[in-house]
């Protein structure tokens, strides 16, 4: 096979057969194929789009590209189960959702990235508890999921390395936008983390990659597609992130958050999310008939502390202080905390999700780049979300801050993310839509 040929096919409109798209990228990943091959073939797979099939052959040939994990000789005949969410500003989801689905009795492996630029990652998040290592070999991978039933694990650097090449070429290129390539980045990861049943959390809104309802649909559609016809099992939610989820932004701040929801004495918001998302993994993997049940299921484990014990055992497994997990209030907080006053009264009708995530970065909470540090404590802590009535000078937020210099900055921005009118509006929906695999 030639790659101008390849190339000159999609560019054309042509649909790639499994045999071209596996040559392709494992040209690319070997370096055979140059940069500029694999920039003109990612352009025209923007210009041109691809079908479900070749999507998913693509999706199968970046998951082929590295390291593949099958767990089945470590828990024989078990399903196991994964969810991924596409990230978003105050997104601890996994930390409580993972926990919650051990503890009904599914086994958990995944595999979860760090932050960058407004979305926060769960490695970054866990690495707040002293001691918590997430860079663990695969045969402590595989015995931890055994013994506890929970791995969440950094990616490795062999995992769907084409994605990574792919991924950095579309950054420069501007192909990033393409539903059919972010679908397959997405789920190639998926797919070579082993995971046999995935539950997508799509966010939608401000404070996500997919801003508008159409399109978190469009790319939820895709990727339960791409599973549908890779042989797994796949649901996915459209969930708000018009406005920060929960209280809690920042890594501290967030996995305080978490621990209480395991409690379940998170925000009403979050824990319904959480409970929610739990019961869609029950489901998915058919240890709950119906969803009623399956919810059941869920509250029940959090009202009897199998859940929070779940995530200490996990803690635990991997090097973590457990003691940070009993008294949450002993992880890292900042030295300067500040209220954000309101500038007027009325009531909450948005919150700028991306601004908070972006303040929260610039406190020093996330990263713009790769290898930036990240301060552990700093963040923002709502205090009125959307619906809620205020009146001038009434806090709307925290700014945890390293200094006084930056929680000032923070404060002029926070009060600007807020939009207060005189006119009630109703609390924003959860879950805005259901996307199954069936």
């Amino acid at each position: 096979m030639n790659p101008v040929d390849i190339i000159t096919k999609k560019r054309d409109g042509g649909e790639l057969t499994r045999q071209e798209l596996d040559f392709f990228i494992h040209g690319v990943t070997s370096g055979a194929i140059p940069d500029y091959q694999a920039a003109a073939w990612l352009m025209a797979v923007y210009f041109r789009g691809m079908t479900d099939q070749e999507t998913t052959d693509l999706t199968l040939a970046m998951a082929a590209s590295g390291d593949q994990l099958d767990l089945h000789d470590v828990l024989p005949g078990a399903i196991i189960v994964d969810k991924h969410s596409s990230g978003g500003v105050g997104d601890k989801t996994t930390l409580a959702v993972a926990p919650i689905a051990a503890a009904c009795g599914l086994p958990v492996g995944k595999m979860s990235g760090r932050g960058l630029s407004f979305s926060g990652g769960t490695i970054d998040k866990l690495e707040s508890i002293a001691g918590w290592k997430g860079e663990i070999s695969e045969a402590h991978f595989r015995r931890q999921l055994q013994e506890v039933g929970l791995v969440i694990a950094a990616q490795t650097a062999n995992l769907a390395p084409a994605d990574k090449l792919l991924y950095a070429l579309r950054d420069v290129t501007g192909t990033v936008p393409s539903l059919p390539l972010i679908a397959a980045s997405i789920m190639s990861k998926k797919l070579a983390a082993g995971a046999d049943a995935i539950v997508l959390d799509v966010k939608c809104g401000r404070g996500a990659f997919m801003e508008t309802l159409p399109e978190a649909q469009a790319l939820a559609r895709q990727m339960v597609a791409i599973g549908r016809l890779a042989g797994r099992k796949v649901t996915a939610l459209i969930t708000q992130m018009a406005q920060p989820l929960g209280l809690a932004v920042g890594n501290a701040l967030e996995v305080q958050e978490a621990i209480a929801t395991l409690r379940g004495q998170g925000p009403a918001d979050f824990q319904e999310l959480v409970e929610v998302v739990a019961s869609e993994m029950l489901l998915i993997a058919g240890a709950a008939n119906d969803r009623a049940r399956a919810r059941t299921h869920v509250s029940q484990v959090i009202a009897d502390g199998r859940a929070l014990a779940k995530f200490r055992a996990f803690v635990a497994a991997q090097g973590g202080d457990v003691h940070l997990v009993d008294h949450p209030e002993r992880l890292p907080s900042a030295p300067v905390q500040v209220a954000v006053p309101a500038p007027a009264s009325g009531y909450v009708h948005a919150i700028d999700a991306r601004e908070v995530g972006l303040v929260t970065v610039d406190l020093g909470g996330g990263r713009l780049k790769k290898g930036d540090p990240i301060d552990p404590a700093v963040g923002v802590l709502l205090r009125a979300k959307v619906g809620a009535q205020v009146t001038v000078g009434q806090p709307l937020c925290t700014v945890h801050a390293a200094n006084a210099g930056t929680a000032a900055a923070a404060i002029t921005r926070l009060q600007a993310a807020y939009t207060i009118k005189d006119d009630p509006t109703p609390d924003l929906a959860i879950v805005l839509d259901r996307i199954g695999g069936d």
